[in-house]
């Protein structure tokens, strides 16, 4: 399995960090065959919402090459879900298995049409910002349509992250990633009623 972590400047970095903590974790488990990921950005490197400077591993890369693309949130995708350039890239995500985002990310998948019938959640303070995008804008933490998960607030990343691992592989191999994380809050995927 082949992932793109799409990083963008204005990002807020907790909302990409929870979800990859928790997803790569799988590696030394070797939970899923195969497991590789890239960093992936429209510039060679990127300063998030409170000026942490990264940098980009692959520019504008082709997203149809992944299994799985990543997209975080920020006050940054306010503006992005209208930058043109920005959202045709993301549409190269068309193809790809399993769509997330969490908090405003989904704005971004939104506007690349991604979530078009779907149910879908973000930020609570974006809710607005979301329904013209989707079928319905659900008031939940993790909201997951088909292959399409999207995930509440920043911290909700790490949650996110879980439940996917759990989806990909198994309530167990979750469970044991909460253990090495030392994060308690995590419900499986069955507990929430999804």
């Amino acid at each position: 399995m082949k992932m793109a972590f799409v990083l963008f400047d204005g990002m807020t970095t907790l909302d990409f960090v929870g979800f990859y903590d928790a997803i790569t974790r799988m590696n030394p488990l070797k939970a899923v065959e195969n497991l590789t990921w890239d960093f992936c950005g429209n510039e060679e490197q990127v300063t998030d919402d409170r000026g942490l400077t990264m940098k980009i591993g692959r520019v504008l890369p082709d997203l149809s090459g992944y299994d799985l693309v990543f997209i975080p949130g920020g006050m940054a995708t306010r503006q992005l879900q209208n930058d043109a350039d920005f959202i045709s890239w993301i549409r190269t995500a068309q193809d790809v298995e399993y769509k997330v985002s969490v908090c405003t990310g989904a704005l971004l998948l939104g506007a690349a049409g991604f979530l078009e019938g779907r149910r879908a959640t973000t930020n609570p303070s974006a809710y607005e910002l979301l329904e013209p995008y989707c079928a319905e804008v659900v008031k939940e933490r993790l909201v997951r349509d088909g292959n399409v998960f999207t995930g509440g607030g920043v911290s909700t990343a790490i949650d996110l992250g879980l439940y996917v691992v759990e989806e990909l592989t198994s309530s167990e191999v979750a469970r044991e990633i909460q253990r090495r994380m030392d994060y308690p809050y995590y419900r499986t995927a069955s507990s929430l009623g999804k």
